[in-house]
């Protein structure tokens, strides 16, 4: 049997299945809390400057007016001492940009398993390094490594909430995750306005990370690796194991050997590809920039929420809840017709660069549609903008090139976080520069959005021939059926291009006592 019926026998989505997939989820409110610490650790209190003698100098002494204890307060991060903030923040996404990079290919090289306990290891301690840090720049170092293991870390974890269920989960453990983060920028700002120093509220942020350690150790190894790196028996072996833990018993699991997917010729299309081929390299430039949009925006929003008038730590809650309607939403818009994929994700877009734009032309607080409310909009229609082209870019892809491709484009994603603390800053040069760059922003893409081709219904391109090709079918995957006249040939149900549907007989092949349908493309 192949892997998928495996998952079937043993259970797709079983309850050993879900409680592992419980801890992963849990750990993204960790993430959250590490991601958005420095909106909190880094609040700049109400401060006035006045003269300080000491031994016959006199100097400007800062002199905070508001009781609040963070890394401004502590190291006097104020007037051209205040881009320290920013550049901390700055940091921790840089760090996630490398640990992208480096992790993935690890965790494909030598285990999901290995590589996530160790990036999670030290993300926990470099944790508690940043909460004893005696300086700011150990503080800063700290951010630095905690966001570049939270960066590997946390693209292994997405990968195992995948790969621990059948494939019919895959959509729903992915909202799951996106949902879950949200919740944890919420549960963040409750835990800050419980926990005033910023000492102890980086402590207390950290130590969840500990629990969750000590419980993601007893996960096995992800089935789908061990199968793809060719340890069958492993895998089956694991396999077993999910199926007595879903109380199925001992089921008898025998996993065919896997099929090559290189080319003819032993090579296989790289990361070149998106530059050399004129569709490729068309699709790849215009998803960079709204990878990088949407990232800039979504944390630049979110970061901003420490800036805003009124209570802090209630104004970071409503920028993780607003996310939650969201996902429904995205996907209501994006399975419809007459909205599909490519118009969702472009009116979502505009709708966010409206937002930030009349967040110009309203008061700042007291009425209800204030600049505060208009924001909160912004990171709404972002929010799933961001959640969209996580799904359209996937389809845009072809399967022999969706890792680089994807790679290419979380890579962009990063630059835009690493840029994002710095966008809050610029209202010290007008108050509403930094919502005028999330305006154009938003705008910009939503327009090069709409130069995209729309993926709905479409046939899924499997190779790089298949994207010059005007029309198309979708490759048929490899099904095992039944064939009670051992004809060799199958009758299937087709799409065709008038929205009619033509019956095809297709040649069916023998392997392993079984039929299978051959793989092809065809032309209606």
């Amino acid at each position: 049997m192949d892997l998928e019926e495996a998952f079937q026998a043993v259970g797709e989505f079983g309850r050993h299945q879900k409680r592992m997939v419980t801890v992963l989820v849990f750990l993204q409110v960790y993430m959250a809390c590490q991601s958005m610490l420095i909106v909190l650790v880094g609040a700049v209190p109400e401060y006035h400057k006045q003269p300080v003698t000491e031994a016959g100098d006199t100097t400007k002494g800062v002199t905070f007016t508001e009781d609040v204890s963070s890394i401004v307060t502590e190291w006097s991060l104020v007037e051209e001492e205040a881009y320290k903030v920013s550049l901390a923040g700055s940091l921790f996404f840089a760090g996630v940009l490398i640990g992208n990079v480096l992790f993935g290919p690890l965790s494909d090289k030598i285990g999901r398993k290995p590589v996530f306990l160790t990036g999670l290891f030290f993300e926990v301690l470099f944790g508690y390094g940043t909460a004893l840090a005696p300086s700011y720049e150990i503080f800063a170092l700290s951010r630095l490594l905690v966001g570049l293991m939270n960066g590997g870390m946390a693209l292994v974890c997405f990968v195992l909430t995948q790969e621990y269920v059948g494939k019919s989960y895959w959509a729903m453990t992915g909202t799951l995750t996106n949902m879950t983060f949200a919740v944890g920028i919420c549960l963040f700002a409750a835990l800050g306005y419980c926990v005033r120093p910023w000492r102890s509220l980086a402590t207390a942020a950290n130590c969840p990370g500990l629990l969750l350690f000590l419980l993601c150790v007893t996960l096995p190894e992800s089935p789908r690796w061990l199968y793809s790196q060719g340890h069958t028996k492993q895998a089956e072996d694991i396999l077993q194991y999910f199926a007595v833990r879903n109380g199925k018993g001992r089921i008898p699991i025998k996993l065919r050997r896997t099929v090559s997917t290189c080319t003819p010729d032993g090579s296989s299309p790289g990361v070149f590809q998106l530059v050399t081929h004129p569709v490729l390299r068309r699709r790849t430039m215009v998803l960079m920039y709204v990878w990088y949009v949407c990232s800039l925006v979504y944390y630049g929003l979110t970061l901003n929420a420490s800036e805003d008038e009124g209570n802090r730590y209630l104004s970071v809650a409503m920028y993780g809840l607003v996310e939650l309607p969201a996902y429904p939403l995205c996907m209501y818009f994006i399975n419809k017709q007459w909205a599909g994929r490519r118009k969702s994700l472009a009116v979502f877009l505009a709708f966010a660069g409206v937002s930030c734009m009349l967040t110009m032309f309203v008061p700042v607080s007291g009425t209800f549609l204030n600049a505060t409310s208009l924001a909160l909009v912004g990171k709404l229609m972002v929010s799933a903008a961001f959640n969209i082209v996580y799904v359209y870019t996937s389809e845009l892809y072809p399967t022999v090139i969706r890792n680089a491709g994807l790679g290419v484009c979380s890579m962009s994603c990063r630059v835009g976080g690493i840029l994002a603390p710095f966008v809050p800053s610029m209202r010290t040069l007008h108050a509403s520069l930094p919502f005028m760059v999330f305006c154009l922003s938003g705008l910009s893409a939503s327009c090069l959005g709409l130069l995209l081709p729309e993926t709905l219904n479409k046939p899924s391109a499997e190779t790089l021939d298949e994207l010059s090709s005007p029309t198309y079918q979708r490759i048929l995957e490899p099904q095992f059926v039944n064939i009670p006249d051992h004809s060799g040939w199958c009758p299937i149900i087709v799409p065709s291009a008038d929205s009619n549907t033509h019956t095809l007989q297709v040649p069916l092949i023998c392997i392993d006592h079984q039929y299978v349908r051959c793989k092809c493309v065809t032309d209606i």
